[in-house]
This record gives structure tokens, C-alpha cells and sequence, in this order.
């Protein structure tokens, strides 16, 4: 497709080069120079038809490899978090059920619906825990560009593309030899008062003032490229080393103590080195309604009562990771070759191996065992049994149910180990079939296989004949110890190894796809202009194998801290898909574009993608352009084939606790009664003191494919010399969405409205708790739900000037949140809430109305300095539980200051700190904490940030 290029064309492909649209900046563009009527055309994220103008009708933010450098981070997931159009997905600052790998999340929809890819393949998915591209493969150091295209492009590149695609662009023709070192670690200093005055209230130690660098990282990476066989060929080969030590909580005063629900008290668990005990009467041969709550009196036999749960309270916090240890190793290699214009094979290798960590507090019994006791217990003092027979007016011949929260820490912490091992080769040729019409076909294999071994947690079945259970012996002859939890300090570390397990997870998820396509020039244009169609035919299998094994341990539900059984998962999805694209220049200064696929898939039948855009150019300075897209994102492996069993959610139950707290939150007897709770019981139940809470999830082969449409429409100008922007508006609205409704959402809903469609999923235990032993749980399947609308408008805008013998250059990149709208049911909106602007449990991460970032940089001959400041806005909380956040989070801005200086041509230094001022991120309660009292991978998560790099090129 020949075309003329207009004024505004160049400005934007300058744009593109130079990084301003995008925000970064590099030093030089050869747009600047463009002198030629026809140019070459080049291929732009969004579409295979390749074209000479880098704005489509479809808005595609640019990051460059120079904003990459100098933002000093090495992890390809924090580098693209700092955008406003991603949201914090699976990062190294989760511990407790991290999967280990690091995903991306744009615009908040979830990371299963953006795609990744790689110079425009597919990725393949993570891990045994994610089915997302596990972005940890890609070497930040060989980025050349991160193109984001913010719309559906199902219809391009296929399912999972419903909030848009994230290209990462590889520096795959690099000449010379580059080698890079670099060192970075955080500084904080440790002068919360708010949390150290609740610390200091419960005798806890923290960490005060400065306590040096830590987290530290180490990277080293080598880079070389060159031609070969007279310049037939290119071939760049690369090989990248990074580690980084633990940093755990307890390195923070703000994250010392782990906060309670409404973030006013250091909380705890009730699972505690002291243990709790949870204990009913037999009466008649059942559990009875009288309940007693206590501990050990460490001053006598018997226990202390705390109906409350809050007088012994274990803070497991400090012994938690805030940001997990990783070693990270990858090479790989891209290679080309020409033999003739009509045949250039071509060939990507990578692999990589990751090694991570997720440690949490040591196990416990977690009151998971209902055991059935009586008075001739050989652990239990006289005085203990005297006081429960006293107190439910029973005798010596009487039996009690006990639940027992003893924390293990005579074992030590729990950690889960993961390893992450990925290969991905792609081979295929390209070439011109003639003057107007080219091809590529390709073959890719990509695989990932992963391990998670978790070590150092408690098996279930070791517990009831260790602590005298009716019905069961434990006898020193075979070896049996007892647990002696009746006596404080009377566990040893030699008892606590008779009840240590270890559970192992091994999987592998592979990816076959088989693409071909051809790509030309109709030749013959509408009348209304001279230039002529352009047009993508092409096919595309794609297999997906999956396959989770789990040892007996695992399957079983054997450990207690793992909240329920985790089972094999093992499935298989095949597609095969047409796909076409239309490019149609109708005026001049008016393109039409039109996409379409077809995809036939072997788990849920054919489905459609289509999309429309169009862009018209005025005054060779404005470009108007508007989209619309249908994109369906089929389920995977996971969400079809996953084992339903129990595990945790983390919340509140709103029925729990005194009836004046559920009061305050607007709820009454009445109210509590629809979700199971009786007259006895309302205001008895006790709150799970670690917040978290027993629920029945799983897969579902009924689910049917997720449908969206994206609409966007802006407006993208050039108006004077060395000045960018453009601005668009977009709505997503999903249906069909795939989903769970969400626990607490279940019961809260059930509590307003009374509705059988979340009042039948409530089953609560005799007691009216969720969360003591097993038999009280939520049912929150996944299932097609609900609906999603998102609306927003996008804004990106840049200048350059010379200045000095150098280049001062602006550049701005924002996003405003108009609606975030969840409707948890399909039809109820009188149910549906919107998150836009607002942080509550139902939404639960932050989403601020409006997000930025403003960078300046002046770059001179030798050196370059940039300043950037990143601004996330105030949000308001809906809510009454969490008292600290009350009327919400304010504004919240983070500065940035780097710089690079060449000492010579081939030596070249890059230094930084970010997070310039060491602001601490907003501490949030226990039902909106992600990580350590805050919104771990958000908002800056450990205050200052120190790196620096010497590279060395040839």
C-alpha cells in the first residue's frame, strides 16, 4: 500500500522514534530528516498490515528502551506498573499464595485478558498457579520498545487481547558487544509514629531510623549481535544473571505488626505460640451453643477466658516477606537470513530459569481439627479439666468438641519454593512473493515447567492422637510423641517434627502454534483516492497443554496452612482460527480498517472477532480517529478443569463479632438471620482474627467464552514544531464475564437482599463460624456472572526544544477513570457497585480517578538527566469496617531523579533514585491489604529506591 505522507505523519512517527507520545524520549529520529514521498512501511502493534504511518485508528503507547534504562528497574513488571494503564498484578512483593512469576494487569481487568507478546508471538502461559505469560522471560536489557495497544485485538492477535496487548519489541538486529553491571537496593527510615504507638501499646519491637540499604539486587547482562555471510545474515545472542536478597517485614515499621480489620489495632493471629482453644459441650450427642474461648494461664493450670480473642494475639507479621528473594538466569538468540527476497528464514530460542521464595509465618493447628476430647485426657491438667466442667456444668463422664490454635514456632517459618524453568523457540520465513504481496509463516514451541515445594507446614491427620483425641493412641513405643499444647511451653522441637509435612507441586504448560499469512496491496483503490488497499489473509492453530500434578500431601489437603486440598489439573484447548484484515483508504486523509476471526475452539465451539476503526487527518496537523471492537475470550485450562475443594478467602465476615460492631456497619439479627445466623449465635461469633475465611471454589466445563466490546474515539495533533499529544476516550463493557462472585460479596448481598442466589451459598458451621475447622464455608464457584463497563480517557503529550547545545524534552502521560462498573449478577443492577475512584473490600484494589506521569529530560552530547514525577490520585473508601483508611486515601506523588554519563564511547554510567523523598505507601486494614498493611506493587512499596550501572560497548 503506496501512500503519501502528510506533515502529521512525520510528527508522529517522530513520536514513536523519540518516545514522546509515550512519555520517554530517546536522543535521535530519522523522521526529522524524512524527505521522501514514499517511505518504507513498517508493521505497528494492532495490525499485521504494514503501513508508513505509526497512528492507527487505535490508540498504542510507547515506552523506549531509554526510559527502560533509566528508570533503574531490572523487573519487567515494575517498569510497566509505573504506567497508568497498568495496574499491579503478580509481583515479587506477595508472599502468601504468590505464584512466582510476574504478570501484567491492563487497565485493572485482570491479567488473563492481556495478552503478551513477544515482537508480536504470543507468549506462553506462566506457571502450575497462573495461566498468564510470566513476563520474567523477558530480558528488560534487550527491550528495545514496549508498544501497549489500549483496545480489544481479539480479532488480530486472538483470545485473552479483551483490555488490549503488550508488545515487547526486541533489539533483535543489535551490532558490537555490550556487557552491563548493576546494583540497586532500598533506603527507608523507619519514623511512622501511628504504628509505632499501636506496637508500642502490645510490646512489640520494630525497626527505628535508618537501617542502611537493603533488598539489594544484582544484575549482569551481555549483548552481541553482528552480521554474518557478507551481510546475508544477523544474529544477536544475549545472556542475562539477576538476583535479589529477601526483605521482610519486619524491615518496616509500617509493616511490623500485621493491622487488624479496621487498622487501628496490631492484630495478630489467634493461632498463637500460646495457644488458643475453641470448646463446646456434647449435648445429646451433638455440638452444643455454649462456647468457650481462652488461653493458657501462663501463671497456672487452667486457661483465661477472651470471648474477644484479642488479649493473645500472635504477630506473624515480621517473619513475612514483603518482597521475595529471586535468581534469575536467561539467554537466547535471534537469528536471520536472506538466501533471497523471496526467502528469509528466521529463528527466536529463550530460556530462562527463575528460583523464588514466598515465605509466611510458621504453620499451626489453625483451629482446623474438630476434636473430639473427654475428661481422662492424659495432656490435660486437673485444673484445666475442672474449670471446663465448671464452666458447662458437665462432669468427669462428659465429652467436649475442641478447635486448638497453636502456632508452631518450634518449627520455624513456612516457605513456599518455586522454580520456573521456560523455553520458547520460534522458526519460520518471510519473504516477498512479489512486488505488491509478502507471506510469513511460522512454528512455535514454547513451554514452561515449574515446581512449587512447601516446606515446613503441619499435617492434619499428625494432630487429633498427638493431642489425646477420643479413639486414638499415640504410643512412645512406635515413636509417637505427644503434642503437649496443654502446657506452655511444653511443645518441643522434636514433637513438632512428627507433625512437619512437605507437599510438592510439578507441572508444565506447553504451546504449539502454527501461524501463516500473507500480506499485500489489492493494486486498485476507491475512486476517491489514489491510494490503494492493503490486506492481511492468514491462519493460526494454536495448542494449549496443561498439566498440574500434585503429590498425596497436596491432593489431600494434608497441610494446614495450605486452607484446603490443592488437586491435579490436567486439560487440553485446541483452536483453529481464519483471520483477515482490511486496510481502505477511502479519501485521502480517511483510512477505514477492518479486522475479523474466526475461532473454533474443541472446548467451547466457534466463536467471532471483529473490529472497525477509521482515522481521518485535517489540515495535515489533527488526526481524528475512532475504533470499535468484539473480542471473546474463551476460558482456560484452569477456570474449565480445576478441582473444586475448600480453601481461604480473605475479608470479613460481616455477621461475625459483637452485635454493636455489626450494628455499626449498618446490619442487624435480622439481617445476619438470612445468612444462617440464629438469635443464640448473633453477636457471638467470633471474627477470624487473621481475616481470613473458609470457602468452596473451583472450575466449571460449563463456562461459555466472555464477550466485550471496546469503543474508543480521540484525537491525536501535532499543532506546532516539536509538540505531540494526543487524547482518547475508551469504554470496555464485558459480559458473560468469567468469575466468581466473591465471598464476601455472597454474604453481604445474602445480609441486604435476602437473595437465594447468595443466601444458598452460605453454609455456616454449628457454631455460625466460616472460618473454625471445615465444616462452615462460602460456595464461590466460578461461573459466567456478570458484566464489567470501564470508561476513561487516555492523555499523552510531549515537547522538545533545543536548549544549550542539548535537547530539553516534556512529556506526559495520564489516565482519567470516568466508571470502573461491576455487576456481580447478570440483570441485578441494582447490585452493581463502581470501583472507579473508590478502594473497598468489593473492589479491592485502589483505582484512582486520574493517574500520571510528567518526565523531563535534557540530553546533551555526553550525558542526560530526567526527572520524573508519578501522581496517583485521592481515592475514597466505601465502607465501614476499616476505620484508619475512613474517608479515604489522599493524592498520592512519587519524584524520580536519573542520569546517564558517557566517560568515553564505549563506557557509560546510568545512576538514580526513585521514591526521592522515601514516602511510605498508604497502610490499609487487614480486608484491603494485599501485602504488609498496604497495596503491595501500587503505590512504591518500601520507600526509597537506589540503583545504579556501568555499561561497556563495542
Amino acid at each position: 500500500m503506496i501512500v503519501k505522507k502528510n506533515a502529521l505523519a512525520k510528527a508522529v512517527n517522530f513520536a514513536l522514534v523519540s518516545g514522546v507520545v509515550a512519555a520517554s524520549f530517546s536522543s535521535v529520529s530519522y523522521a526529522a530528516e524524512e524527505t521522501a514521498t514514499t517511505v518504507e512501511r513498517i508493521e505497528v502493534t494492532g495490525s499485521r498490515i504494514k503501513r508508513t504511518d505509526v497512528e492507527t485508528s487505535s490508540p498504542v503507547m510507547v515506552m523506549d528502551a531509554t526510559e527502560i534504562k533509566q528508570s533503574g528497574y531490572d523487573r519487567v513488571e515494575d517498569i510497566l506498573n509505573q504506567l497508568p494503564q497498568i495496574e499491579a498484578a503478580e509481583t515479587s512483593f506477595l508472599a502468601n499464595g504468590a505464584t512466582g512469576t510476574a504478570t501484567l494487569d491492563l487497565r485493572g481487568l485482570g491479567s488473563n485478558r492481556t495478552l503478551v507478546l513477544i515482537n508480536g508471538r504470543r507468549m506462553q502461559a506462566g506457571s502450575i498457579y497462573s495461566q498468564s505469560a510470566d513476563v520474567n522471560q523477558i530480558p528488560s536489557s534487550l527491550i528495545k520498545r514496549v508498544e501497549v495497544l489500549t483496545g480489544g485485538a481479539a480479532a488480530v492477535y486472538g483470545a485473552d487481547a479483551v483490555a488490549g496487548v503488550v508488545n515487547f519489541v526486541m533489539n533483535d538486529d543489535f551490532e558490537g558487544f555490550q556487557f552491563n553491571a548493576g546494583a540497586s537496593g532500598y533506603q527507608h527510615k523507619n519514623d511512622n509514629s501511628y504504628i509505632q504507638g499501636l506496637m508500642d501499646e502490645q510490646g512489640y519491637d520494630y525497626p527505628d531510623g535508618y537501617n542502611g540499604v537493603d533488598g539489594k539486587a544484582y544484575s549482569m547482562d551481555m549483548t552481541m549481535g553482528g552480521n554474518f555471510d557478507n551481510g546475508k545474515g544477523h544474529a544477536t545472542v544475549y545472556a542475562v544473571w539477576r538476583r535479589n536478597d529477601e526483605l521482610r517485614q519486619g524491615s518496616r515499621d509500617y509493616s511490623s505488626c500485621a493491622l487488624n480489620n479496621a487498622g487501628t489495632v496490631c492484630g495478630g493471629s489467634a493461632t498463637a505460640p500460646n495457644p488458643y482453644f475453641d470448646v463446646f459441650p456434647v449435648v445429646d450427642g451433638k455440638m452444643g451453643s455454649d462456647e468457650f474461648f481462652g488461653f493458657l494461664n501462663p501463671n497456672g493450670n487452667g486457661f483465661i477466658e477472651d470471648p474477644d480473642g484479642v488479649m493473645n494475639l500472635y504477630n506473624y507479621a515480621p517473619v513475612n516477606h514483603f518482597m521475595r528473594p529471586n535468581e534469575r538466569f536467561s539467554t537466547g538468540a535471534f537469528v536471520n537470513y536472506e538466501i533471497n527476497e523471496h526467502f528469509r528464514p528466521y529463528l527466536e530460542v529463550s530460556f530462562m530459569h527463575n528460583r523464588t521464595a514466598g515465605q509466611i509465618a510458621e504453620s499451626g493447628t489453625f483451629f482446623n481439627n474438630e476434636l473430639l476430647m473427654d475428661y481422662n485426657n492424659p495432656l490435660m491438667t486437673d485444673a484445666q479439666k475442672a474449670q471446663l466442667q465448671a464452666y458447662f456444668g458437665q462432669t468427669p463422664d462428659d465429652q467436649f468438641i475442641m478447635y486448638i490454635g497453636k502456632r508452631n514456632v518450634e518449627g520455624g517459618p513456612r516457605s513456599d519454593n518455586m522454580e520456573h524453568t521456560s523455553y520458547r523457540i520460534l522458526t519460520g520465513m518471510e519473504g516477498e512473493i512479489n512486488s505488491s504481496w509478502s507471506y510469513d509463516v511460522s512454528y512455535s514451541y514454547s513451554a514452561t515447567s515449574s515446581s512449587s515445594i512447601y516446606k515446613n507446614d503441619l499435617l492434619a491427620t499428625q494432630i487429633p492422637q498427638r493431642v489425646g483425641a477420643v479413639d486414638t493412641e499415640c504410643l512412645e513405643a512406635d515413636g509417637c510423641l505427644y503434642y503437649n499444647v496443654f502446657e506452655l511451653g511444653g511443645v518441643t522441637a522434636e514433637q513438632a517434627a512428627q507433625l512437619a509435612g512437605v507437599g510438592t507441586l510439578n507441572g508444565i504448560v506447553k504451546q504449539t502454534i502454527y501461524n501463516g499469512y500473507i500480506s499485500g496491496d489489492l493494486g486498485w483503490s476507491l475512486p476517491t483516492t489514489e491510494n490503494t488497499i492493503g490486506v492481511v489473509i492468514g491462519a493460526e492453530r494454536r495448542e494449549l497443554d496443561y498439566e498440574r500434578t500434585a503429590d498425596t500431601i497436596y491432593a489431600e489437603g494434608l497441610l494446614l496452612g495450605q486452607g484446603g486440598p490443592t488437586e491435579d489439573i490436567i486439560g487440553d484447548i485446541n483452536v483453529n482460527e481464519v483471520f483477515a484484515e482490511l486496510a481502505v483508504p477511502v479519501l485521502d486523509n480517511l483510512n477505514v480498517n477492518l479486522a475479523g476471526r474466526i475461532s473454533d475452539y474443541d472446548t467451547t465451539g466457534t466463536d467471532s472477532t471483529y473490529s472497525i476503526g477509521a482515522d481521518y487527518t485535517l489540515a495535515d496537523a489533527y488526526k481524528f480517529r475512532a475504533s470499535y471492537a468484539r473480542a471473546v475470550r474463551a476460558p482456560n485450562v484452569s477456570e474449565l478443569f480445576s478441582a473444586t475443594g475448600i480453601g481461604l478467602w480473605s475479608g470479613a465476615d460481616v455477621c461475625a463479632g459483637s452485635a454493636q460492631e455489626i450494628e455499626k456497619s449498618g446490619l442487624n439479627a435480622e439481617m445476619c438471620a438470612r445468612t444462617g445466623v440464629t438469635a443464640d449465635q448473633y453477636g457471638n461469633i467470633s471474627s477470624s482474627p487473621a481475616s481470613q475465611y473458609n470457602e468452596v471454589s473451583g472450575g466449571n466445563t460449563e463456562l461459555k467464552p466472555e464477550t466485550a466490546d471496546t469503543y474508543t474515539v480521540g484525537l491525536v495533533s501535532s499543532p506546532f514544531e516539536g509538540f505531540n499529544f494526543s487524547i482518547d476516550y475508551f469504554k470496555i463493557k464485558m459480559d458473560k464475564v468469567i468469575d466468581s462472585i466473591g465471598a464476601e460479596t455472597i454474604v453481604e448481598n445474602c445480609a441486604l437482599t435476602g437473595d437465594a442466589t447468595f443466601c444458598d451459598n452460605i453454609n455456616r458451621s454449628v457454631s455460625g463460624s466460616l472460618w473454625l475447622g471445615q465444616t462452615g464455608y462460602v460456595e464461590n464457584a466460578l461461573a459466567n456472572i456478570g458484566s464489567r463497563t470501564w470508561e476513561g480517557v487516555d492523555l499523552e503529550s510531549g515537547y522538545r526544544m533545543e536548549l544549550d547545545g542539548g535537547t530539553l524534552a516534556f512529556a506526559l502521560n495520564g489516565s482519567y477513570s470516568i466508571k470502573k462498573e461491576i455487576e456481580p449478577v447478570a440483570g441485578a443492577s441494582n447490585l452493581a457497585y463502581d470501583c472507579s475512584g473508590v478502594i473497598s473490600s468489593s473492589c479491592e484494589v485502589a483505582s484512582p480517578k486520574w493517574r500520571h506521569t510528567v518526565r523531563t529530560e535534557y540530553i546533551a552530547d555526553d550525558y542526560s538527566v530526567a526527572f520524573k514525577w508519578r501522581f496517583y490520585g485521592k481515592v475514597d473508601y466505601e465502607g465501614s469496617t476499616d476505620i484508619l483508611v475512613g474517608d479515604g486515601i489522599s493524592s498520592y506523588s512519587f519524584f524520580d531523579l536519573s542520569g546517564n554519563y558517557a566517560v568515553n564511547d564505549y563506557i557509560t554510567i546510568t545512576a538514580g533514585v526513585n521514591n526521592i523523598f522515601d514516602k511510605e505507601p498508604p497502610m490499609v486494614g487487614g480486608t484491603l491489604s494485599t501485602n504488609a498493611n498496604t497495596m503491595s506493587g501500587f503505590y512504591d512499596s518500601l520507600g526509597r529506591f537506589l540503583f545504579t550501572s556501568v555499561g561497556v560497548k563495542f
